[in-house]
């Protein structure tokens, strides 16, 4: 006979902050990364309602002040999101957005390294890369901070979009 009890930890049924911040970082990011701008700007709508918390801080290095509150955060990323959208699914400009996990060891702190690629309809790239600190409390994004932000490429004009393209068509199919 034994005396040896067997507890179970309390870990074994929630797990430590350090690996439940980084899986949910990992969750968010793999959604974000599966989202269809050309198809949809509000399903990142449906992904920020699901991961951040009604009083995320927003902020960036070039930001005066952070934006405090889900509804101010919403406004600022639906000023990001439509044009990109506009862009792909009327302008014919290609999106694809990559990200990288940086390692960290601050138990409720994630850092992700992410890059944009447009490909404009004439053929030139712009390419737009930033970093992202995110604290955690427990599932939910409490601050979001962008910085490192970078740019390559021409800025666009109007030549590089097919917005007239219906009307060149149009136009090429008449008979002279």
């Amino acid at each position: 006979m034994s005396d040896q009890h067997r507890f179970i930890s309390p870990d074994h049924f929630h797990p430590d902050p350090y690996t439940n911040s980084r899986a949910t970082e990992r969750t968010l990011n793999a959604a974000i990364l599966n989202a269809e701008i050309s198809r949809s700007f509000e399903e990142y709508f449906e992904i920020f309602d699901e991961f951040y918390g009604d009083d995320i801080e927003g902020s960036s290095e070039t930001m005066e002040e952070p934006i405090r509150g889900k509804e101010r955060v919403r406004s600022l990323l639906f000023s990001f999101l439509v044009p990109l959208h506009a862009m792909a699914e009327v302008g014919g400009v290609s999106i694809s957005i990559r990200e990288t996990a940086i390692p960290g060891d601050a138990i409720d702190e994630t850092h992700s390294a992410w890059t944009l690629e447009l490909v404009w309809v004439s053929g030139k790239i712009c390419t737009v890369s930033w970093r992202i600190l995110r604290k955690w409390n427990e599932s939910r994004v409490v601050l979001e901070h962008h910085y490192d932000h970078q740019q390559s490429g021409e800025p666009l004009s109007d030549r590089d979009l097919m917005f007239d393209a219906p009307e060149a068509a149009v136009a090429l199919q008449r008979p002279s």
